[in-house]
């Protein structure tokens, strides 16, 4: 597990908000919705997911395990609804979980909070099982999301940064920097080239997910009254958006890595 105590007040502060957006989640809705929405998409070519061995890294408020009961939650924060609590950066070292045991490794808006991501990813390979795959989903900048993302989210943009990890870490959910995904895949692709290694990926294992869906259900910090029916008419309206331009509408896409025969 990673060593708090040079951030402890931060720690604590992260954990707190954590709680509390779990309850925030639970009253949301049409936000459940947009995550079951979500999950199917990221598992759509996995053939029975509820019998495979998937661990979530960063659950945080945990809402894939209300969907599927099967995964193995995980985070940095301790939280007694968690099965594992532990720095991911140090995947490769966690006896717990059996190298070549895991069938999937997901996460959601978590790289963009990692120090060194990469480093991550790489050392996440030797859980997985020969062609056993990583599926993350994080913020895409299209026209439409680069403003939304800049101006009214409340987690920094960073385009300028000169290699791929977090420049300074204050606490799990404080340090972030969310275009650092959309970076190393889609802007910089030569940063990702130390993941061949181990990994078999190109751009059309990418795939963009979602517009403006997920700021309408207010996101966690709130909840807009959209009434389910008519929340779920637009989601699928602007899924189309976002997968028919994505340059212009997506706001996140989901990246999946395979892991390859053998590792080196």
């Amino acid at each position: 597990m990673r060593d708090t105590s040079t951030f402890m007040p931060q720690y604590a502060a992260d954990r707190a908000e954590t709680l509390r957006n779990r309850e925030k989640l639970s009253a949301n809705a049409n936000l459940l919705y947009w995550y079951r929405q979500l999950y199917r998409d990221q598992f759509r070519d996995l053939s029975d997911p509820e019998n495979l061995a998937v661990l979530e890294i960063g659950s945080g408020v945990s809402p894939l395990r209300r969907f599927y009961s099967n995964v193995i939650t995980s985070d940095v924060l301790e939280l007694d609804y968690l099965d594992y609590v532990f720095d991911c950066h140090e995947i490769d070292q966690l006896t717990a979980i059996a190298d070549e045991s895991l069938d999937v490794i997901t996460l959601t808006n978590v790289l963009h909070h990692l120090k060194r991501p990469l480093d991550f990813l790489n050392r996440a390979a030797v859980k997985l099982k020969p062609g056993g795959k990583i599926i993350a989903t994080e913020p895409y900048f299209s026209t439409l999301s680069f403003l939304i993302f800049k101006y009214l989210h409340h987690e920094p943009v960073d385009l300028s940064i000169g290699q791929p990890e977090l420049a300074q870490v204050r606490g799990p959910l404080a340090s972030a920097n969310i275009a650092l995904p959309w970076l190393m895949f889609v802007r910089h692709t030569d940063w990702s080239e130390c993941l061949r290694t181990n990994f078999s990926f190109n751009q059309r294992t990418f795939r963009p997910f979602s517009s403006i869906s997920y700021m309408a259900t207010g996101g966690i910090s709130r909840r807009i009254p959209i009434p389910a029916l008519i929340y779920r008419m637009l989601f699928h309206l602007d899924m189309t958006l976002s997968r028919a331009l994505p340059k212009l509408f997506a706001s996140f896409f989901t990246i999946t890595l395979t892991r390859k025969e053998c590792l080196p």
